[in-house]
């Protein structure tokens, strides 16, 4: 039977999950705000886990679809350059090489779109095996739609996943899936992690016997 610490692959969001690019998105999104006549505070605690153009639309109603498009590609402009401080986060290293070692597939399913999200993994040196953007879809987060096309991508039970997010919006989309939820930032899932070296514990501890931390 499949749990969280045993699941058929592990879909990752990119920022704040696999990658810390908190001060970069926060930068871009209060300069946005500045230009955009929104409170810099109402914007930052709207900004995570959505694609741009749904934060945009909630932000500013008033905008017709031209407009928040327009202003959506604003928004991405001010983060396409801005690859500082742009790191791992903790504990991910170590746990795509336990997923690596316990031959458990992952992939990368963001709201970023592809231009962002492959400047921010290579930033971060990370290479995911497979990676779903904002333009792989027709609907963002909340919607389940990448990661029901990441799994199927994988050739496994979306049912077997685990989906690891640090975001409303993305743990709901992980549970309309239909996957299991690894929750990080204080937020609840089937499991609720400190950093991802708690989740690298778990799966090694649920590696098969005579399996090391070595993968030996």
């Amino acid at each position: 039977m499949r749990s969280y610490s045993n699941p058929a692959a592990v879909l990752f969001d990119m920022d704040g999950t696999l990658v810390d690019s908190d001060g970069a998105v926060e930068r871009a999104w209060a300069a946005w705000a500045r230009e955009y006549g929104v409170e810099e505070a109402v914007a930052l605690a709207d900004a995570h886990g959505s694609p741009a153009p749904l934060t945009v639309a909630r932000l500013r109603p008033d905008l017709d679809a031209d407009g928040v498009a327009a202003s959506a590609a604003r928004q991405l402009e001010f983060q396409y350059d801005d690859l500082d401080e742009v790191v791992p986060t903790r504990g991910a290293m170590r746990l795509l090489a336990v997923l690596e070692r316990a031959s458990i597939p992952w992939a990368v399913v963001t709201s970023a779109d592809d231009r962002l999200a492959k400047a921010r993994l290579a930033a971060a040196g990370i290479e995911p095996p497979l990676l779903l953007t904002y333009d792989d879809v027709e609907r963002g987060k909340p919607d389940p739609e990448g990661y029901l096309k990441a799994a199927e991508a994988l050739g496994v039970d979306p049912a077997d996943c685990l989906v690891v997010e640090d975001s409303e919006p993305g743990l709901a989309a992980g549970r309309a899936a239909g996957a299991m939820t690894a929750a990080l930032r204080g937020l609840e899932g089937d499991v609720s992690l400190a950093d991802l070296d708690e989740l690298a514990d778990l799966v090694e501890s649920a590696a098969p016997a005579g399996e090391t931390r070595d993968g030996h």
